[in-house]
């Protein structure tokens, strides 16, 4: 391999610029994080770029064949730019990935012609491809040691030096770049290196498409330019060496595409798009019910089909005859009656089909039969075995997205409904008292370890609050939050005060560690002296018995509990008496500014019996706002830093002078979310009372 290609033009300016007649359509950006899925989302977004302008006419579908489909599969005009602009992408964001490790910048803009003073053409149309990086000073080089960046120079090669003949890998791609493109070159700005590649349309006009030109068609050639490297439509169908060149391509952006998708109506439907045109003129997919719907007809969640004219009328064939496989279930593709009769009959030209060959194939996952899978074909000719192993294998990934969709569904529903359970359905309003509340779980689909609640004690001057974190998430969480917010309810409506409640709901949570602990060694003493036990099984366990979990017996959990009374007169406010256990402090806000915690620390509940807790006890005077939060508020996370170090959730509450409770609550919430660009990693709960 030689050396690295020096840019064809050496410039010491930005890529060239000619006016895009005004259309702000005919440029495509996105931001991309600096990890290995880059690349990918880099040519997923180009060919999607190029699929927008082409749908929207800035592209014409072919100037080749003049849109009259006499090129041969994937080698229309678009095709072909998509095919070299993703190429170039995947190449220059792969090299940013990995030698700078930033945040990539892509940029995807298509340049009109540029006439000059003659009326001649200077520069012809093109695609104008940028990708940024910010580590300008990482330059790409061949051997750092014989080449270094000097000031000044776009290049990165120093004068007078040879480069190594031996080139490294990443190398490789600027080889590739330099062979696409018409020219590309290195821009350097303050904390940016921008690598840009210029490919001519030869032919291909940005203008708009002609008045000829149907819709439809811009739509299905949009469609093709979606499509992997030779999967573009008819290739699979008529292209007898597709399934060599593209179909690992196709299955493997298939699969990363069906992974994505937690709702099966979702993978359906995405099924479909990626059937047809590229292996089918229509496909329908029908979904069996499970639960309690097991054992009822099938349900036909998605209907495609390459002409949307034809969609409706395909739809009304196939739910009036759903298609009769073989038992037992299998997954492999068998040839089905076409819909509606033969392929010349009333019923194929009833569905607009024109007829053809159809096959049907199961959707099964681990054993499971979860739906069919029905495409067609047109023509009377057979399917070739490749095809037919293809389509095998996407049905197979079809149905484990949706396994996995259903699986990820029942979670949910049951982690919702077990939420619900956990956490009161309303609050109780104080009289004299603000309150905001603000709960957002990490994961709607796991039930959280935050807890909260307010309400009323007899004899009725007397409101209590509670705002705990229990250690984890998950099935442990919830049944350490059933067990303590009925006990503290209970405790508190008994008449016992803060402290106590505390130390009672110590003892009944190791209590209920104990019995736990306990109950799982009779379980292994029961499984070591049972017929299944001996030499060659488990210590203490039989082959049937289920181990313990070590996580079952934690019961670690945090809380912060306190009651409010309204102060006697007309002056207003409340007394508080609290105490945290474990707990994030709670944090006055006095109408001047200043701020300080309401508690004292103390140690957390269920890990050690012989603890006596006390409570403090202050009044809160009208304008007064007391702050309580969980650790997904403090210990938010950016990089090495936490939202609380320094203080900073004082600082932030003493920014909050004048507001109201709710608005405290969203002001503090705001700075949860901005302290770090990704979302919260842990659940976010916040309380906050105010004296009125």
């Amino acid at each position: 391999m030689g050396p690295i290609p020096i840019p064809r033009e050496s410039l010491h300016r930005p890529a060239p610029t000619v006016p895009s007649r005004g259309d702000a359509r005919s440029t495509s950006r996105t931001s991309l994080p600096g990890n290995p899925l880059a690349p990918s989302a880099a040519r997923r977004f180009t060919r999607a770029a190029l699929a927008d302008w082409t749908s929207l006419g800035l592209l014409t579908t072919c100037t080749f064949c003049q849109a009259d489909e006499s090129c041969s599969p994937g080698r229309h005009s678009t095709d072909l730019l998509a095919d070299d602009a993703v190429l170039i992408v995947d190449e220059l964001v792969t090299n940013a990935v990995v030698h700078a490790g930033t945040t990539v910048e892509l940029l995807c803009r298509l340049e009109a012609p540029s006439v000059g003073a003659s009326g001649e053409e200077d520069e012809p149309a093109a695609l104008v491809l940028e990708v940024s990086d910010h580590h300008p000073s990482r330059a790409i080089q061949s051997d750092p040691r014989e080449q270094e960046q000097e000031p000044g120079r776009e290049g990165g090669q120093r004068p007078g030096r040879e480069p190594s003949s031996g080139l490294p890998e990443y190398g490789r791609g600027l080889h590739v770049v330099t062979a696409l493109a018409e020219r590309w070159g290195i821009t350097y700005r303050a904390g940016l290196k921008t690598v840009w590649a210029r490919l001519p349309l030869e032919g291909r006009d940005t203008g708009p498409a002609r008045e000829t030109e149907p819709v439809l068609r811009r739509g299905l050639r949009a469609a093709e330019i979606l499509a992997p490297a030779y999967a573009s439509r008819r290739s699979a169908r008529d292209d007898p060496d597709w399934a060599g060149r593209g179909a690992l391509s196709f299955l493997a952006e298939a699969s990363e595409l069906l992974a994505g998708q937690l709702d099966e109506d979702l993978v359906a439907a995405l099924a479909g798009q990626l059937l047809v045109p590229r292996l089918a003129e229509w496909c329908a997919v029908w979904l069996d019910g499970e639960g309690a719907h097991a054992g009822a007809a099938p349900r036909l969640a998605r209907v495609w089909h390459a002409d949307e004219s034809r969609l409706e009328r395909l739809r009304a064939v196939l739910e009036k005859e759903p298609p009769r496989l073989p038992d037992p279930p299998r997954g492999v593709p068998v040839r089905v009656p076409w819909p509606g009769g033969s392929g010349s009959g009333s019923g194929a030209r009833e569905a607009g089909t024109g007829g053809g060959v159809a096959l049907a194939c199961r959707l099964v996952s681990n054993g499971r039969v979860l739906g069919t899978l029905l495409l067609g074909r047109p023509g009377q000719s057979g399917v070739a075995d490749e095809v037919t192993a293809l389509v095998e294998d996407f049905a197979r990934r079809i149905a484990l997205a949706i396994g996995a969709a259903r699986r990820y569904t029942r979670q949910a529903t049951i982690s919702r409904v077990l939420q619900r359970g956990l956490l009161p359905s309303q609050v109780a309003r104080i009289p004299g008292v603000a309150s905001s509340l603000v709960y957002e779980p990490s994961d709607e689909g796991l039930a959280g370890g935050d807890f909260y609640d307010i309400f009323p004690c007899p004899p009725g001057d007397r409101w209590c609050f509670m705002l705990g974190d229990v250690q984890g998430s998950g099935p442990e969480a919830a049944v350490v939050t059933g067990l303590a917010r009925p006990w503290l309810r209970l405790l508190a409506r008994e008449g016992y005060r803060v402290g106590a409640v505390l130390d009672r709901l110590n003892r009944l949570l190791l209590d209920d560690a104990t019995e736990a602990a306990e109950s799982a060694s009779l379980m292994v003493a029961a499984a070591a002296t049972g017929p299944g036990a001996g030499p060659g099984s488990l210590p203490g366990l039989s082959s049937g018995a289920p181990a313990p979990s070590e996580g079952s017996q934690a019961r670690f959990l945090s809380l912060l509990y306190g009651e409010l009374r309204p102060l006697p007169g007309e002056g207003g406010g409340v007394r508080c008496t609290l105490a945290s256990a474990g707990h994030p402090l709670p944090l006055l806000l006095r109408p001047d500014g200043t701020v300080r915690p309401a508690a004292e620390p103390q140690l957390l509940l269920g890990v050690v019996e012989q603890v006596a807790y006390e409570s403090s006890t202050f009044d809160m005077e009208p304008g007064d706002t007391l702050l309580c939060v969980t650790d997904g508020v403090t210990e938010r996370r950016s990089g090495p830093r936490m939202l609380d170090d320094g203080d900073g959730l004082a600082r932030a509450l003493a920014g909050c002078v004048g507001l109201t409770a709710q608005g405290v609550a969203e002001r503090i919430r705001s700075a949860v979310h901005e302290f770090a660009e990704t979302p919260p990693g842990d659940d976010l709960a916040l309380l906050v009372f105010q004296a009125e």
